[in-house]
This record gives structure tokens, C-alpha cells and sequence, in this order.
């Protein structure tokens, strides 16, 4: 009868069941088979709606949102180019900096792609940057601030591994400060690959103008303090990270709604629910995920996954690369949110069999899935671009992949250089 079940989940799973109703019934399934009562599904979610730290989800989720709709990229695009247009290859670093700030506020690559795509495609290809490299660098900067705080991965990762013994100490707040220096590798290797190209054909440098300067400030003056309520008010001790969440929400509302009045009140309404829907579906995953994690942890699963794979990697190095590999696999497949609640419950306890720290784990994780959404043949990016840019998906794919190696080899720096992730705790 178990077998049966099995089957039948794995079939539903390939005829694209969602994923909660997969996890859900696997972790079903193996309660039954201890004779455990199912209601411990349901305690899960409770304890999962009960975890305080879990308010930031969906306040910084809506705030991305109202970011997304509104012209705040407009305006971070004309101020980061007053300041560093001038330099060489300046209107690549532009494109860079304005897609991770954007991606790290409002949580999607997608989001991005469209909203900014829209600005630098054409803007890079009159300044004289070849149409493919303007594809590529739109298309692979959609994911690029997925390190950076308020990043919703980070605050996902966080929430996970605080539901497994080996990562208790894993908070928001470390997660914020792991991932700034990592996010600052990948953005300088872009920026520097972005000045080589154009080393024997120069684009022609934007003046620099102290006038346009002041001008692009005082027109994203109000989006000059977000990062301030973020990280100035999480780490001066200002705010917990929930109480952030909830000043940057009323912030970000009070600025589109009130003063730019770029978003009407019908429009706002719109807004939040699906703002809440997007958070529901992920907390519903989540709660399902957290049950489904207890009954791993209980049939002793990840001991047992990590016994096997000992048996074959002895080195915490080769465990380290292949496991680079595995995930950027993984993101070819999955979303990244997807991708967290499953394989985090299985990667975090043999990653500290090997000695590594869970919330460098968390860095590779989400530095891995940047590179998934760009990777062929299915990256999230490479489809969104496509449909955005009416491009062929080959032309994307090569459009892409100097991009990928030069993101592959930051990768690679931050796995084998931790101190950029935990040097400074």
C-alpha cells in the first residue's frame, strides 16, 4: 500500500501537482509508517505561524511589490548613473548596481528584468555596447541582489534552518550581514568584466555633472533611506528585524502612495493581495516543507545521506565543489523558493558534518540559485528575457554565458574564501 502511495505521489509530482500537496503527502506518508498521528501536520503550520521573525516575510514582500509597481527604478537609474556613468564602462556598473538594489527590495529576478529592462536594454545599446551584451547583462542582473538585505531568500533561508537542530544559531540579521560582502564580490567581477569589454572599441564616457547629480538626488531623495531603516536600524540596534520590515512597509507606502502618488488606493488594494497571495502560497509550502523536514529528521534521513555520502567524499573541499555543481543544477529546475525548503532540511546537516558553517551553506545556497535562473536550458531569467525582449531562447543562451562564467568564478570565491560571508561575526 506504501508503495502505491509513493508511486502515485511521484506521479503527481511529474503532472505538476503543486508543491505543497507533494510535500504534504510524502510527509503523511512517512508519519503513517511510524505511526505517528497526522495532526502533527498541523502543529507544524501552527508553529511555524507562531515563529515572530516570520512578520518580516510578508512586510518586506509587499513593500517590494509597491517598489515594483511604482517608478522607483526611473529614478535609481538616473541617480546611480550621475554617479558612476562617467567612469569606463560606466553605464554597465550602472546596470549592475540599479538591478541588485532593485532585486534586493523587491525579491524577484523577474520583476527586475521587466521594470529595468525596459530602461538599460536601450540605453546600453545607444551609448555603442553590442546588442549582446546588452542582452546578456539585463538577463543575468535580474538575480543579481538576491545576497543582499532585504532579499527574501535570505530572510527564507534563515526561517528554515532555525527549524533544524544544526542551525539554531542561524538569525535574519547574520543572513543580512553574510551576504553583503559576497553580493559586493559578484557586482565588482560584473563591473570589471563590464570595463574589460569595452577595452579596444571605448564607449564614450558620460560627463560627469555635478548639476545632474543634485538633480537625480533630489528626485530619489525618498529612496535614499531604505537601506538606512534596513541595515542602519537592524544593526544600531533600532529596530528588530520584524519592527524594520514593518517601518520600510509603512515607509514605502506613505512615499508612493503620499507623496510621488504614483500608486492610487484602488491600486493599493490590488496591490496587497497579491502581495499576500505570493505569501500565503510561500508560507503554506513552508509550513508543509516543516513537517515533512520533522518526519526527516525523525527516520534519521540526513545522518543516513551523510553516512553515504562519506563513505566516498572525504574531503570537505571536493564536498564544497560538488556541491556547487549539484545546486546550479538544482536552479535550472527549481525556483529558488522551492529549492530552499526542500534541500536545505538534507544539505544543512551533512554540510556541518564536513565542517562548514550553516550560514556560509546559506551563502553558497543562494549564490548557486543566482547562477540557476541564468543557466540553459530552463533559467528563470533566460525564459523571462525571452518573452520581455522577444528574443529566441539561443540567442539568449550565448548572449549569457560569458556572463555565467564570470558569476561562476565569484561563486567559486565565495566557497573557498569564508571569511567573506562569516570572517566579521
Amino acid at each position: 500500500m506504501t508503495i502505491m502511495l509513493v508511486v502515485l505521489l511521484i506521479v503527481m509530482a511529474l503532472l505538476g501537482a503543486p508543491l505543497f500537496v507533494v510535500l504534504a503527502g510524502a510527509a503523511a506518508i512517512g508519519f503513517t509508517q511510524q505511526d505517528t498521528s497526522l495532526t502533527v501536520l498541523g502543529v507544524e503550520l501552527y508553529r511555524l505561524v507562531d515563529t515572530p521573525i516570520l512578520l518580516a516575510l510578508p512586510l518586506f514582500t509587499y513593500a517590494g511589490y509597491l517598489l515594483g509597481e511604482g517608478n522607483t527604478s526611473q529614478r535609481l537609474v538616473r541617480l546611480i548613473r550621475a554617479l558612476l556613468g562617467w567612469m569606463p564602462g560606466g553605464l554597465a556598473i550602472v546596470a549592475f548596481c540599479t538591478c541588485a538594489f532593485f532585486t534586493a527590495f523587491t525579491g524577484a529576478s523577474g520583476a527586475t528584468i521587466v521594470a529595468l529592462g525596459a530602461l538599460l536594454y536601450p540605453a546600453l545599446k545607444q551609448a555603442g555596447y553590442t546588442e549582446k551584451f546588452s542582452l546578456g547583462l539585463v538577463t543575468t542582473s535580474g538575480s543579481l541582489g538576491l545576497l543582499l538585505p532585504p532579499s527574501l531568500p535570505l530572510i527564507l533561508y534563515a526561517i528554515i534552518a532555525q527549524q533544524l537542530p544544526q542551525g539554531s544559531g542561524v538569525s535574519i540579521e547574520a543572513m543580512f550581514k553574510a551576504g553583503l560582502l559576497p553580493a559586493l564580490v559578484m557586482i565588482v567581477l560584473l563591473s570589471i568584466y563590464g570595463y574589460w569589454i569595452t577595452r579596444k572599441n571605448p564607449i564614450p564616457l558620460q560627463q560627469f555633472s555635478w548639476t545632474e547629480l543634485k538633480q537625480a538626488t533630489a528626485e530619489a531623495k525618498w529612496e535614499l533611506p531604505m537601506p538606512i531603516f534596513v541595515l542602519g536600524g537592524i544593526y544600531g540596534g533600532f529596530f528588530a528585524v520584524s519592527e524594520a520590515a514593518a517601518v520600510t512597509a509603512l515607509y514605502v507606502t506613505v512615499m508612493t502612495v503620499l507623496i510621488y502618488r504614483e500608486i492610487t488606493l484602488k491600486q493599493l488594494a490590488r496591490i496587497m493581495r497579491e502581495a499576500m497571495v505570493m505569501v500565503g502560497a510561500i508560507l503554506l509550502i513552508l509550513g508543509v516543507a516543516m513537517a515533512f523536514t520533522n518526519w526527516l529528521i525523525e527516520a534519521e534521513i540526513p545522518t543516513k545521506l551523510f553516512e553515504l555520502v562519506q563513505q566516498y567524499i572525504h574531503s570537505k573541499w571536493t564536498f564544497l565543489l560538488l556541491l556547487n555543481i549539484f545546486l546550479l543544477i538544482l536552479g535550472c529546475f527549481l525556483d529558488i523558493f522551492s529549492a530552499l525548503v526542500i534541500m536545505v532540511p538534507l544539505l544543512l546537516p551533512m554540510a556541518i558534518g564536513y565542517g562548514i558553517n550553516p550560514i556560509h551553506l546559506g551563502i553558497i545556497f543562494l549564490a548557486n540559485m543566482e547562477l540557476g535562473y541564468c543557466t540553459p536550458p530552463v533559467g528563470m531569467n533566460l525564459m523571462i528575457a525571452s518573452y520581455r525582449f522577444k528574443r529566441p531562447m539561443i540567442e539568449l543562451y550565448q548572449a549569457a554565458i560569458p556572463f555565467l562564467l564570470v558569476l561562476m568564478v565569484a561563486v567559486l570565491i565565495i566557497t573557498y574564501v569564508p571569511w567573506l560571508s562569516i570572517g566579521w561575526f
